[in-house]
């Protein structure tokens, strides 16, 4: 039996919007089909008439910079994202998720869009993304026309999760054009010394990193994962941070409460236990029948979000 009937392949978003309205339905978009042709064999997904291919529509595929921001189209493959100086210099911690994701012949393929669509709770590009503090832009189909071209918005990462493999994208309605992450830049400044006319002269410096565990048979999904971005202020502060870690919760997790707790101060013992005691706090380990439990991946989070943290700390004056 065909998986389904009718193909099409728009080239833009225009076109793309002509087919998402005039199509025979029930239809889904399609990329790198990694996680959609493996759905639809083993009937996890509902039946489709008609595939939607965007690999080629011109607005999916751009990377490349865009005022203060990093944008990475939806349908780039991972594996160009990999090797992407631009992606490298502003946005390491996603170099190191995309590299792990799969095997080689998966990661020519699979898109960066898909991975997020997907909506699982640790998936490596999803958890990298929500630490960079990325937005993404979604055009609406049916809703979308405006005088001249196609509506787009973005919005942040987060909002695109409702739970375990469900996303907020309206079926067959809304797509992912790409995503934007915020470019690493180092910013002098003046800082004023308290109760005094002087004031030293400091600057702001950001990196990121990810790092996961997984068991070591061959090609394996993660038993749980973590990114960290971070901007420090001087030697030893941190100005600004993001943290995520998967699977925290039903969705991507940010740990915002260790991130509390971490801005404004130093890095040493102290206040690593005070962050770890508030991630601990905040995340909802789950249980995986095949993965690992709760238990155990509390248990992993203490030594992988050291390592992870502690890894990004040091790549500020690398």
């Amino acid at each position: 039996m065909n998986l389904w009937q009718n193909y099409l392949r728009p080239k833009t978003l225009a076109e793309a919007m002509d087919a998402f309205s005039s199509a025979q339905k029930p239809l889904a978009p399609i990329a790198g089909g990694t996680d959609l042709l493996l759905d639809l064999e083993q009937r996890r997904h509902s039946p489709v008439h008609t595939l939607i291919d965007v690999t080629e529509i011109k607005e999916l595929l751009a990377l490349e910079l865009r005022a203060e921001s990093l944008f990475i189209g939806a349908g780039v493959p991972v594996n160009r994202i990999v090797l992407d100086p631009l992606v490298g210099v502003h946005a390491q911690a996603l170099v190191e998720a995309c590299e792990l994701i799969g095997g080689p012949q998966v990661r020519n393929v699979a898109t960066l869009g898909g991975n997020v669509a997907h909506a699982l709770p640790a998936a490596d590009g999803t958890i990298a993304l929500l630490a960079l503090n990325a937005e993404a832009e979604i055009v609406n189909f049916a809703q979308a026309a405006v005088p001249g071209g196609i509506g787009t918005c973005r919005i942040p990462l987060i909002d695109l999760f409702l739970g375990p493999g469900k996303s907020s994208l309206k079926h067959g309605a809304e797509l992912i054009v790409g995503f934007y992450i915020p470019v690493s830049t180092s910013k002098d400044f003046e800082i004023p010394i308290p109760e005094s006319p002087e004031s030293f002269r400091s600057t702001y410096r950001s990196s990121s990193c990810f790092k996961r565990i997984m068991r070591p048979q061959g090609v394996a999904l993660p038993i749980i994962n973590c990114a960290v971005w971070l901007e420090r202020v001087g030697e030893d502060t941190f100005n600004d941070i993001c943290i995520a870690i998967g699977p925290g919760s039903g969705i991507p997790f940010r740990a915002t409460k260790a991130e509390r707790e971490l801005r404004g101060r130093s890095l040493n013992e102290t206040t690593f236990e005070s962050a770890l005691g508030s991630l601990l706090a905040q995340a909802q380990f789950r249980s995986s029948p095949r993965r690992a439990s709760a238990d155990y991946r509390r248990h992993l989070v203490e030594t992988l979000f050291k390592d992870t943290l502690e890894s990004a700390w040091e790549r500020v004056h690398a």
